[in-house]
């Protein structure tokens, strides 16, 4: 079972990352944030199924998680999190688009998956 939703996530990180990148190639920067916002927390989840056996069942937890046991990718999607959240209720730029972006591949990076 872990090993088909280690799958998942990957594959829908991947998804929401490329999606993300068309996004931001048509300048649409509150969706290309959503989008980067949602494969950083793919890969998060991800991260902690790696590392402790059992996947987040929601954002609190999947933060809870990070800041107790593993402080440089809380300190990340923690960084990233308002974000996304303003993604609602505010127009984004490229530069706040950008920094999703290199956020993403970082995770990426960390868990070794190539994009």
């Amino acid at each position: 079972m872990n090993d088909d939703l280690k799958n998942i996530l990957i594959e829908n990180a991947k998804e929401y990352y490329k999606n993300a990148l068309e996004a931001e190639k048509k300048q649409e920067y509150n969706s290309s944030v959503t989008l980067f916002f949602k494969a950083i927390s793919s890969l998060a989840d991800l991260f902690v199924l790696i590392k402790e056996g059992k996947m987040p069942s929601n954002h609190a937890e999947r933060f809870r998680i990070l800041e107790a046991r593993y402080k440089e990718i809380y300190k990340l999607i923690d960084k990233d999190f308002p974000f996304y959240q303003d993604s609602y209720k505010a127009r984004l730029n490229k530069e706040t688009s950008n920094m999703l972006k290199d956020d993403t591949r970082k995770l990426f990076e960390i868990l070794n998956i190539r994009i």
